[in-house]
């Protein structure tokens, strides 16, 4: 008998938020299997190991991520709206996968330095210059501050986007959507009134 593809996806949910509370070093497979209501044996009948899991945990969220960015890129917009469009796609991901985001946070620093996650550098990589690119571009367009250091605001926007992770709570009182266009009005615009 093989485990549901139900089952598996609510022992990673499950999984993907201890990770996230405690760290992957702080995880035991044990505890992973308390908080599933079920036997430490019975945990590895699905997964054969804690690395297996973060593992499926990590590369589904940026597979997603990565055709919601893919899209994005495809469109030809201009660089404000391929901003606009990065942004809303990241707190939608955010919605779907806070736990995976705060893991990826946490620990892809570490876990990247193992052959088995090459591909949290490759990610990194690959995101690191689309959002470069398109800022550069909006800079070039006459869209974006010339006076901009680009790697600087990068880092700026990256960083503000992923921290929600932390705070954000699917179901709450403001949808992905709605968080990304306050967002993306204060970064864009400002918060000041102009004089």
């Amino acid at each position: 008998m093989t485990p549901s593809p139900e089952r598996r996806r609510e022992l990673l949910d499950t999984a993907a938020e201890v990770f996230a509370a405690q760290g992957y070093n702080a995880t035991t497979v044990r505890r992973i299997a308390d908080e599933a209501g079920m036997l430490a044996g019975s945990l590895y009948y699905h997964f054969d190991s804690k690395e297996s899991m973060i593992d499926e945990i990590l590369s589904t969220f940026l597979t997603e991520l990565w055709e919601g960015y893919d899209a994005v890129l495809a469109a030809d917009l201009g660089p404000r709206e391929t901003i606009e469009a990065l942004v809303t796609e990241s707190f939608r991901e955010i919605d779907r996968h806070r736990a995976a985001v705060a893991i990826y946070q946490k620990e892809s620093k570490h876990l990247a330095t193992q052959p088995r996650f090459a591909y949290l550098v490759d990610s990194q990589q690959k995101f690191e210059k689309a959002w470069l690119g398109t800022l550069e571009r909006g800079v070039a367009a006459a869209v974006f501050r010339a006076d901009l250091d680009i790697r600087l605001t990068y880092r700026f926007v990256r960083d503000t986007v992923w921290v929600a992770a932390s705070w954000y709570r699917p179901g709450g009182q403001h949808s992905p959507e709605e968080i990304a266009r306050q967002y993306l009005s204060m970064v864009l615009d400002g918060i000041a009134l102009g004089t």
